[in-house]
């Protein structure tokens, strides 16, 4: 295809943007909305995953030693432990350092003076290799003999991913249908496009143009309806996205869990907006001609 003749190719789609200005203005719109909607769910689904990962990092399990087993029996149980196949990392902490531990969490260290390092029980500290298996780790660390207690958040485990499946097939679902949205949406614009220009398209079939030389420009409004959501969409989600950000820093919440920063999500984000914007427009544009394409 000539240069000059893409060139007409792309003005035909540009004028096809501003000749229907309400209807292009509509598509932007809705394309930028649902990316919107799209995109803050899938940053929660990021942030849930994220927290989740954390959590696993952070993921341990309290195995308490028998207080029948000497100091030195206790010790002997490392090597049980560290052959569950969900334990990432163990240590062993004696009765002493628990006790020391537990006086340093209080201000007031004299509530502990008629006490001594005995009322405690030996124990491991065991970390997680992953938190989705923390009810097969807690049952097996039970099952280790000399271990008398075991003390597992399973309950905070679950309710996180529940959270994160949940999240996920919502999100899922919310793409799909806000999809089939954008596409509806935009194939109506440019729908509206085709009837106005017919009778010029009925021409154009008349005097032997192909088919790609007609839904070309077509395609190019599709594109550029597309990519001027997608842009918009990815501002506004970044200036939502750090309000947010900035007012749960700012609140009690910062203490419970960390948002990701928006910058180290830039990236990715953009591509699949303009990705997105990129195959909605030229799906859209593409399935508005067909019609008047049929011989």
């Amino acid at each position: 295809m000539k240069i000059n003749r893409i060139g007409y190719l792309f003005k035909e789609g540009l004028r096809g943007v501003f000749s229907h200005g309400f209807r292009s203005f509509a598509s932007v719109t809705v394309i930028a909305a649902c990316l919107i909607i799209m995109g803050s769910f899938a940053l929660v689904a990021v942030n849930v995953d994220n927290l989740i990962d954390e959590m696993e990092k952070e993921s341990q399990i309290l195995a308490f030693v028998d207080d029948s087993l000497s100091d030195d029996d206790a010790l002997l149980l490392e090597g049980a432990i560290r052959s569950i196949s969900n334990v990432r990392e163990v240590r062993f902490i004696d009765r002493e350092e628990a006790f020391e531990n537990y006086k340093a969490s209080y201000d007031d260290s004299t509530i502990f003076e008629d006490l001594d390092a005995s009322v405690l029980r030996n124990r491991y500290v065991v970390y997680l290799s992953d938190i989705t298996l923390m009810k097969q780790t807690d049952q097996a660390l039970r099952a280790v003999p000399g271990i008398a207690d075991v003390n597992s958040q399973i309950s905070i485990a679950n309710g996180f991913i529940t959270l994160r499946n949940v999240v996920s097939v919502v999100t899922a679902i919310l793409i799909v249908i806000l999809l089939v949205v954008s596409v509806f949406m935009m194939s109506n614009t440019i729908k509206l496009a085709t009837f106005t220009r017919r009778e010029e398209i009925a021409i154009m079939r008349m005097v032997g143009a192909n088919n790609g030389f007609i839904r070309f420009p077509f395609v190019v409004e599709g594109l550029i309806l597309g990519l001027l959501g997608a842009g918009i969409g990815f501002v506004l989600e970044w200036g939502v996205y750090n309000f947010i950000t900035n007012r749960i820093m700012n609140s009690i919440a910062a203490n419970l869990f960390r948002v990701m920063p928006f910058s180290s999500i830039m990236t990715p984000m953009l591509i699949v907006y303009l990705a997105v914007g990129v195959l909605v427009g030229a799906f859209g544009g593409a399935i508005a001609i067909r019609n008047y394409l049929k011989v």
